[in-house]
C-alpha cells in the first residue's frame, strides 16, 4: 500500500483535468504571442488554440454539463471542485483567454502591415477592390449562401454545430408590408466550402486580404435587395453543441451503420456554448437566447467580430516563405535503406523512427514491400485516424488484390474522424479486407502491425508498433516513435493482440507487451514500487517519462509515493497534468515540464532506471484512467541497446529545452523554464541530433 498520510496537511492533492487542460491551451496561445515566432505560424497557433477550444467544450464541457444536469456533484472524480462551480470556472477562464487571443490577433495584424500584408474589413474596401469582391460574391459565395429569415418563424432553425452565422437585423421601412413587425432578423450561415480569407489583387507591393465574413458583410445589400429597410447589421455569433456519441442498441443494425447514425445525430447535440460578437445590441442578443433556449448551464461568451478562428490554421501563405518556419526536410534511419528491402533489413536488428525529425515514408514502405512480396502471407493491423489521402489504405487494398490475407482493426469511434473512417472501413471493406469493429466496451487505441512471412518452410513474423497514428499527414507535424522490430517474442505477442479483437472473451497473458485493459495499470504501479524498493537498497533509482497527459489519480498516489520514497521523478507531460510537482511532503522530488513549440509533441515513452538495467518502453498509453481501464493500449519494451541510447538521448534533449519549456506546478502561470548555460531547443537540437547521426554513418 502507498503511504497517504502525508498528503491530508497539502491543500490540493491533484490539479483539475478540466482547468490544466485549459492551462495548456493557454501554451498554444503563449506560441501565438511569441513575437519569435513567424508572424503567419504565430497566426496559425490562434487557428489551433481555437480549434482546441471547439473540441474541449465538445467534450470535456459537455461531460460536465451533464453531471450538473444529473443532479450530482461530482467533487470526486473533478479532483476537489464540484461540477457546477467548475463549468462556472471554464466559462471565466475561457473568456479571459478569449480576450487574450484578441489582443494577440491585433497585435499581429500590426505586425503584418509593417510586412505590407493588410487584412481589411467592410469598411476599408477601395472601389477597385470592391468589383473585385462584388463579381467574386457573385460568382461563388452567392450560390453557397443559406439565408433564413427568423424572426417570424414559429420555431428557431436548428444552426450546425460550430458553424459561423451572421445575425442580421433589419429595421424595416414603414412602406415595407413583408413583415408585421417592423424589426426583423435574418440568419446567414458562412459557407464551410469556401476558403475564409480571400486574398485580393495586389496593390502595388500592398497585399489585402479580406475575411468572408466581411466580404459577406458588403454585399448585404446585394441579398436582401427585395425589402425596404431603413437600417442593416450584422454580428456573428456560434453554437457549440455535445459531441458525445449515443450509440443505439438495434440489434439487427451494423456497428458501421450505428457509428454513422450517431455521427449524423451529432449535428443536433444539446448546446454547451454561445459565442457571440458582443458588440451586438442588447435587444439582437436577448432575443437569440430566448428562441434558442439557452440557458444557465451553458457556456455564454461574449467574443469578438469573427469567430470560428480555428479557420486562422490555414491561413493563406501569401508566398511568404519568410514569415514561416522554415520547412525541415525529414532524415533517413541510419543503416535502413528505402531502395532495398526493409525487411531483410529488419531481420537483422530492429530499428526506431522518431518522426517528423526521420521520415515516415518507412511505413509505407513497409506495408508496400509486403503487399508485392510473394512470401508474405498475411497483415494485421490497427487504425485509428488515417489522413484524408492514405497510402496506409490504399497499401492494404493492394495487397488483397495480391492474394494477401489482411485483416483490419478499425476503431470508427475515433473523436472527431468518425466519418472519415467509416468512409475507408466501407471502401475496405469493399475491396476484401477483413474487418473487425473494436472491442464490445472498449476503443482500440493501440498503434500496430504484424505480418507473417514464409521463409524456409517456417512463418516468420515482422511488425511495427508506434505511440502515433499511421497518418501520412499527421507525421509532419506530430513527434512520435515507431519500433520496427523481427524480434519473435514481441512479434508472437502483437499477434495475440489481433487474437483478443477476435475472441474477446479469452484474456492474453503476456510476458513481454503491456497491454490495457488488463495489465497496464498493475505493470506500470510495479515498476514504480520497484524502484522505490531499490532505492531503499541503495540501487540506481528513477523515473523518466514523457507523455501527453496524466490525470490518473491511482498512478499519481505511486508517484507520489515514489517522491516520498526519495525516488527522482521527471515528467515531460505537454498537455493535461493532474500531478502537483515540487509539494514539500508529497512530491518534492518530481519536476514536470511542458514543451510546445513548432510541432505536436506525441510520444508517450516510459524508462524506469530498474538497478542500472533501465526498462524502457513506448506506449500508445497516457496516465489517463481511460488509457489504463477502457482502450486498447500496447506498451511495448525496448531490447535493443543502440535504440535503448537513443531513446535516453532524445529524452535528455527534450529535459534540457530551456526556450519552449514551460514549468508545471500548483499555480499553473505557465512560466518559461529558464536554466543557466547555452540555450536549447528542444525541437531544433533533435533534429540536428539525428543529422549528426546521419552524417556519422555516412562518414563511417
Amino acid at each position: 500500500m502507498h503511504d497517504t498520510s502525508a498528503q491530508t496537511t497539502v491543500k490540493n492533492t491533484y490539479l483539475n483535468r478540466e482547468l490544466s487542460w485549459l492551462q495548456f491551451n493557454a501554451r498554444v496561445l503563449q506560441e501565438a504571442g511569441d513575437k519569435s515566432v513567424p508572424l503567419i505560424d504565430r497566426l496559425r497557433f490562434v487557428g489551433i488554440f481555437s480549434n482546441n477550444l471547439d473540441e474541449f467544450f465538445k467534450v470535456r464541457y459537455a461531460t460536465i454539463k451533464r453531471i450538473v444536469e444529473a443532479g450530482k456533484g461530482g467533487r470526486s472524480a473533478l479532483g476537489g471542485i464540484s461540477a457546477s462551480d467548475l463549468l462556472e470556472e471554464i466559462t471565466q477562464t475561457v473568456i479571459e483567454q478569449q480576450a487574450t487571443s484578441l489582443n494577440i490577433l491585433r497585435g499581429i495584424k500590426k505586425e503584418l502591415q509593417k510586412e505590407r500584408i493588410f487584412i481589411i474589413d467592410e469598411t476599408e474596401i477601395s472601389e477597385s477592390q470592391s468589383k473585385f469582391i462584388s463579381e467574386y460574391f457573385i460568382q461563388k459565395v452567392s450560390p453557397a449562401l443559406v439565408t433564413i429569415m427568423i424572426g417570424e418563424l414559429e420555431s428557431f432553425p436548428n444552426l450546425k454545430d460550430s458553424a459561423a452565422y451572421l445575425v442580421v437585423k433589419l429595421i424595416m421601412k414603414q412602406e415595407d408590408e413583408t413583415f408585421q413587425k417592423q424589426t426583423n432578423y435574418a440568419l446567414i450561415e458562412i459557407p464551410r466550402s469556401i476558403e475564409r480569407f480571400v486574398v485580393l489583387p495586389m496593390e502595388g507591393d500592398k497585399q489585402y486580404i479580406i475575411i468572408l465574413d466581411d466580404l459577406i458583410r458588403h454585399c448585404l445589400g446585394n441579398i436582401f435587395s427585395i425589402f425596404k429597410y431603413e437600417t442593416i447589421t450584422a454580428h456573428m455569433i456560434k453554437i457549440t453543441r455535445d459531441a458525445e456519441l449515443d450509440i443505439d442498441s438495434d440489434l439487427s443494425r451494423s456497428f458501421l451503420e450505428k457509428i454513422s447514425k450517431s455521427v449524423k445525430r451529432r449535428s443536433s447535440g444539446d448546446p454547451v456554448r454561445f459565442v457571440y460578437d458582443k458588440s451586438i445590441d442588447a435587444e439582437t442578443l436577448q432575443f437569440l437566447l430566448d428562441t434558442m433556449g439557452i440557458d444557465s448551464t451553458d457556456s455564454i461568451i461574449p467574443g469578438g467580430r469573427y469567430h470560428n478562428r480555428r479557420d486562422y490554421m490555414k491561413f493563406p501563405s501569401l508566398g511568404r516563405a519568410d514569415l514561416m518556419y522554415q520547412s525541415i526536410t525529414p532524415l533517413r534511419i541510419p543503416g535502413l535503406s528505402l531502395e532495398g528491402s526493409l525487411l531483410d533489413s529488419i531481420a537483422k536488428k530492429d530499428y526506431l523512427l522518431y518522426a517528423p525529425y526521420q521520415t515516415f515514408s518507412y511505413v509505407v514502405k513497409f506495408l508496400r514491400e509486403a503487399a508485392l512480396d510473394p512470401n508474405v502471407k498475411s497483415i494485421k493491423i490497427t487504425i485509428y485516424r488515417l489522413a484524408q489521402v492514405s497510402h496506409i489504405s490504399s497499401s492494404l487494398i493492394n495487397a488483397v488484390k495480391n492474394g494477401k490475407d489482411v485483416t483490419v482493426q478499425i476503431e470508427l469511434r475515433a473523436r472527431f474522424d468518425e466519418a472519415a473512417n467509416i468512409r475507408y472501413a466501407e471502401q475496405m471493406q469493399s475491396e476484401g479486407v477483413k474487418l473487425i469493429f473494436g472491442v464490445s466496451g472498449l476503443k482500440v487505441h493501440c498503434k500496430a502491425c504484424v505480418i507473417e512471412r514464409l521463409e524456409n518452410k517456417k512463418v516468420q513474423r515482422y511488425a511495427f508498433v508506434s505511440t502515433g497514428n499511421f497518418n501520412e499527414s499527421t507525421a509532419r507535424i506530430y513527434t512520435d516513435y515507431t519500433l520496427f522490430t523481427a524480434n519473435a517474442k514481441i512479434c508472437k505477442e502483437i499477434n495475440k493482440v489481433f487474437d483478443f479483437f477476435e475472441v474477446n472473451y479469452q484474456i492474453k497473458k503476456y510476458r513481454h507487451l503491456i497491454v490495457s485493459p488488463h495489465y497496464t495499470r498493475n505493470a506500470f504501479t510495479n515498476l514504480i514500487e520497484k524502484e522505490i524498493e531499490n532505492h531503499k537498497k541503495g540501487l540506481p533509482s528513477g523515473i523518466r517519462i514523457k507523455l501527453n497527459s496524466l490525470s490518473d489519480f491511482k498512478m499519481i498516489d505511486a508517484l507520489y509515493a515514489a517522491s516520498r520514497a526519495g525516488v527522482q521523478i521527471r515528467l515531460i507531460v505537454r498537455g493535461i497534468c493532474c500531478l502537483i510537482p515540487g509539494v514539500e511532503g508529497m512530491s518534492e522530488n518530481i519536476e514536470v515540464i511542458s514543451v510546445v513549440d513548432k510541432f505536436l509533441e506525441h510520444p508517450r515513452l516510459y524508462i524506469f532506471e530498474n538497478g542500472g538495467n533501465a526498462k524502457m518502453y513506448i506506449s500508445s498509453a497516457d496516465l489517463m484512467s481511460r488509457n489504463l481501464d477502457n482502450r486498447v493500449e500496447i506498451s511495448c519494451p525496448i531490447y535493443d541497446e543502440d535504440i535503448k541510447q537513443e531513446l535516453e538521448d532524445t529524452f535528455e534533449i527534450s529535459w534540457s529545452d530551456n526556450v519552449k519549456a514551460r514549468r508545471i506546478s500548483e499555480s499553473q502561470d505557465n512560466a518559461y523554464r529558464k536554466t543557466k548555460g547555452a540555450k536549447v531547443r528542444s525541437q531544433f537540437k533533435l533534429y540536428e541530433y539525428y543529422q549528426q547521426k546521419r552524417n556519422q554513418v555516412v562518414t563511417n
